[in-house]
């Protein structure tokens, strides 16, 4: 009998990150990692790209005997990836959360080193749901250099040029929930804003799912003070081969803003604060670890704009945006480190996502 995904944060008790399916829980916000188009590398500034499906996720300790034991360390999740393939992180969330998301332990906002604060005089997080998604590393000017996978080693990552070494690679993501009092207020808020849009009802009313029934959540991690069901050691019978590191690096440049946070650091309760670290497997490597095989890689971006499919735009015209920092103004594409000549590619006009712009409610549907 399979069950029903609840959030699984209350606050007055300290959040579990939770893999549901193909989405990250952390508290009351909800995150899939999204394949896409990589977009070429060029002068041009482009749309958002269309979202190919779900990247699939695993847990990384339900696969101890064959991951890396530094893995292991670090917890958290794991997804096949290819050499550079861009992805998105897609956002939902019931009630305000502030989010960080790092690429190697920098920030893809500010563009500073990790930090397991939120800092408010250059902010390093992004707000949801007033930032539906997050699609690469902040460039300013209305701008994001997408997230681009590529092997560690090489120097092409964000966190190899900002800090010179590639230690760490992967996404880290950690989320923290609104302090009560704001939070009543930002949903009394809500509540009028529905009211005035359907006067004889104040409900917020779900989406209707009418999909297969959703795989049980499970824990990214074992519970505080329970005793962790695998083991820390690789083991003898099955030793772990050499796995392909992968980080994040930058490509092309699409139209997308990072707004500043609308409720200000005040706003957040860092005792609420959840993270989780995301490894990037080679998809070379995803069959040998996990037994499943990789997805494969997506089309061209010059093959998708041949059959005329969208591209997206955010009705956001007034918004403000982050500067960029110099930190990550700098950062090269992997496409000019490997020295490739890209072309523009022709795209249809961008079909515009009606975003208004004002935090709304989203309620979850069973997924």
């Amino acid at each position: 009998m399979t069950s029903t995904p609840t959030h699984t944060s209350t606050h007055a008790d300290h959040p579990r990150v939770v893999l549901d399916g193909d989405a990250l829980v952390l508290g009351d916000l909800r995150v899939r990692f999204m394949r896409t188009l990589r977009l070429p590398t060029t002068s041009r500034t482009y749309a958002l790209p269309p979202g190919l499906g779900t990247f699939p996720i695993e847990r990384v300790h339900d696969h101890a005997d064959r991951v890396p034991a530094e893995w292991l360390g670090h917890g958290g999740v794991m997804l096949p990836i290819h050499e550079r393939e861009a992805m998105w992180l897609s956002f939902s969330t019931t009630t305000p959360t502030a989010l960080q998301v790092g690429v190697g332990k920098v920030c893809a906002v500010s563009g500073k080193g990790w930090n397991d604060r939120l800092q408010g005089d250059r902010q390093n997080y992004v707000v949801a749901p007033t930032q539906p998604w997050l699609d690469g590393i902040n460039a300013g000017d209305d701008l994001v250099r997408q997230f681009v996978a590529t092997r560690m080693g090489r120097g092409w990552t964000v966190e190899g040029q900002v800090t010179g070494e590639e230690i760490h690679g992967g996404v880290q993501l950690r989320a923290v929930a609104m302090r009560e009092e704001p939070r009543e207020r930002w949903l009394a808020e809500q509540r009028r804003r529905q009211s005035a849009i359907h006067p004889a009802s104040c409900e917020m009313v779900a989406d209707a799912w009418t999909g297969p029934p959703p795989p049980a959540p499970m824990a990214c991690a074992p519970a505080a003070g329970a005793k962790p069901s695998f083991s820390m050691a690789r083991s003898v019978a099955a030793p772990a081969r050499r796995t392909t590191a992968m980080g994040v690096g930058a490509g092309g440049r699409m139209r997308q803003k990072i707004y500043p946070d609308p409720h200000g650091i005040e706003a957040w309760d860092e005792s609420t604060a959840t993270r989780v670290f995301v490894h990037l497997v080679a998809a070379s490597d995803w069959k040998r670890l996990t037994g499943h095989r990789a997805p494969r890689t997506p089309v061209s971006a010059k093959l998708y704009a041949q059959h005329g499919l969208p591209w997206f735009d955010l009705d956001d015209e007034g918004a403000s945006d982050l500067s960029a920092p110099e930190e990550l103004i700098h950062v090269t594409s992997i496409a000019e480190l490997a020295g490739l000549q890209e072309q523009d590619v022709d795209t249809p006009p961008p079909v515009v996502h009606h975003h208004a712009h004002v935090p709304t409610t989203v309620v979850d549907g069973h997924w």
